[in-house]
């Protein structure tokens, strides 16, 4: 089988789905991308053909053109359950107040997170949670997915398919910039949360005043 294996930069998790992709279906039949956000996706991508293609944390949205390379199928590992396609998964589901969150894996289509559903992965969120420690818990059912997956597909057995559906558009990164927006007619409690739900590391929020943005330090 040849492999096309898209991934994101800089990551242990993707290095270790790299070396069981090798693993499994030969170095020879697995060829490698991986992106940032910054980057530009390289005109090669459009030159394979093969069986199929893993998007293993993708920076990028793959156009039709690239899916229609795979004779088999594109299989994408998201991290937000299908109530929660798109970007910004986890800041919407911190916002929301969810106790229960998860990952999708999923065939692709042009349309982000559109997919027939293979499977959905949950967990728990704990009051102590953030969005840095939900987005791990993402990861790590991520790998353990996309493991469980590709062995059976290198041994040739079919993928079962979810009854679970997603249940709204995508949400988009206009939809995050909102929620990170501040505005004096906000509450304290809204500030608050809005601040909580856009939080990774660092703050995301901010206020605009006369064409300037300030971002919380």
């Amino acid at each position: 089988m040849k492999i096309l294996f898209i991934g994101k930069k800089n990551d242990l998790l993707v290095e270790m789905a790299i070396k069981h992709t090798i693993q499994l279906f030969g170095e020879e039949n697995v060829k490698i991308v991986l992106s940032s956000k910054d980057d530009q996706m390289p005109s090669e991508l459009f030159d394979w053909q093969g069986d199929y293609l893993f998007s293993y944390l993708a920076q990028w949205i793959i156009p039709q053109e690239i899916l229609n390379n795979a004779k088999i199928s594109c299989i994408n590992w998201h991290p937000g359950t299908p109530d929660y396609p798109g970007i910004g998964c986890t800041n919407f589901a911190m916002y929301n107040e969810e106790k229960i969150f998860g990952i999708t894996c999923h065939k692709m289509l042009s349309k982000v997170d559109s997919g027939e559903i293979i499977e959905v992965l949950r967990f728990n969120i704990l009051e102590k949670d953030t969005v840095f420690s939900i987005t791990q818990k993402c990861y790590l059912k991520i790998i353990e997915s996309y493991i469980k997956t590709i062995e059976l597909i290198s041994t040739n057995q079919k993928l079962n398919v979810s009854k679970e559906v997603w249940n709204r558009k995508p949400y988009t990164r206009k939809d995050l910039h909102s929620l990170c927006r501040l505005t004096i007619d906000l509450n304290k409690e809204e500030i608050e949360k809005r601040i909580k739900a856009t939080t990774f590391i660092h703050p995301w929020a901010y206020i605009e005043l006369y064409d300037r943005k300030f971002y919380l330090k």
